[in-house]
């Protein structure tokens, strides 16, 4: 059995609409670290998490953020 799983990250843009950012396995010690990140950095901008969702379906966790304002 593997111990990555497939992420899939989602951007929910301001009009709210969703644009899929990427896609990439994770290891599990990635997976267990969400637990106590508020915020990723992906492709160098910052994101803060909002909520994640399992999809049995294809099997891959989708994530989905929001892009912080650059300082």
């Amino acid at each position: 059995m593997s111990d990555t799983l497939q992420v899939v990250l989602i951007e929910k843009l301001a009009d709210g609409e969703m644009r899929e950012i990427e896609e990439r396995a994770w290891s599990s010690q990635m997976i267990i670290a969400l637990e106590h990140a508020n915020y990723i950095i992906v492709g160098g901008r910052e994101y803060q998490t909002l909520e994640g969702r399992l999809n049995i379906d294809t099997g891959k966790f989708e994530l989905l953020l929001v892009v912080m304002p650059e300082a």
